[in-house]
């Protein structure tokens, strides 16, 4: 699975990088706001997507490619609250024609979900002797990124919820997301058996196009990073708590004695 990841990059150089035609803010927001480095997102934080738009006024004309800022755990169209968002940050790909909570949006609501990298934590079957977890399992977060650093494209989807609860003055429409997983392959798999699912570029266009709704050419665009495209190594615990954020949440731990 994926359950936390790291985004820093400046929103210009996503624009850049995704060919992004129009970076679109939460209008909720103040004009100027971008969202701020994030080292160690989790459930629930506001996140980068790349989508593709359609104009419903001019059909004729071609999906706009925008970035926005989206919330991250999806919450299905028919759900009663937002707190389902917990439930869904992931879905696997092996079921995402036949889930009610993501089968529409496999169809026509499908993001990229730009990454520096993301964590995993390993358990060595040994117990931890730390004043606060002593007898429980020790578990070892690792970081996973791009050998040679550069953009994670995660596969995703997004939705639309509306939120009776708010304000006559507020747009009650919430734009979430979920991070799509595959089994792990190659040496990640020995950290964890699940792995985000990537994008590669030369599929961009068509994963996005929200024209494109075959199950099956879908699925073909969806592929687990090839065997030795991803490094892995050893970053503090400081990751396990959420509060915790910086460049120093992935930095290599320093090699032991």
């Amino acid at each position: 699975m994926c359950g936390r990841y790291a985004t820093a990059r400046d929103p210009a150089d996503l624009v850049e990088e995704f060919g992004v035609d129009r970076f679109v803010l939460d209008e909720r927001l103040a004009p100027d706001f971008q969202l701020p480095a994030n080292y160690n997102v989790a459930p629930t934080d506001e996140v980068y997507a790349v989508v593709e738009r359609l104009d419903k006024a001019s059909p004729e004309v071609p999906p706009q490619r925008q970035l926005r800022v989206v919330r991250w755990g999806l919450v299905p169209s028919w759900a009663k609250d937002r707190k389902v968002a917990s439930k869904f940050i992931n879905a696997r790909a092996e079921t995402l024609a036949e889930k009610p909570a993501f089968r529409k949006a496999f169809a026509v609501r499908r993001c990229l979900l730009p990454a520096d990298g993301y964590y995993e934590w390993y358990s060595d079957n040994k117990t931890d002797d730390g004043p606060a977890t002593r007898g429980k399992p020790r578990k070892q977060p690792y970081f996973i990124r791009n050998r040679g650093g550069g953009v994670l494209p995660m596969a995703g989807l997004y939705e639309f919820w509306r939120d009776p609860q708010a304000a006559p003055d507020v747009d009650p429409w919430l734009w979430t997301s979920v991070v799509i997983t595959t089994e792990a392959t190659d040496g990640v798999g020995r950290i964890h058996d699940r792995m985000p699912m990537l994008v590669e570029p030369q599929n961009w266009d068509r994963w996005l196009d929200p024209q494109l709704t075959d199950v099956e050419p879908l699925l073909e665009l969806l592929v687990p990073a090839a065997p030795g495209r991803l490094e892995a190594y050893p970053v503090s615990t400081e990751v396990n708590d959420v509060r915790n954020n910086g460049p120093q949440l992935v930095q290599p731990l320093a090699a032991a004695p």
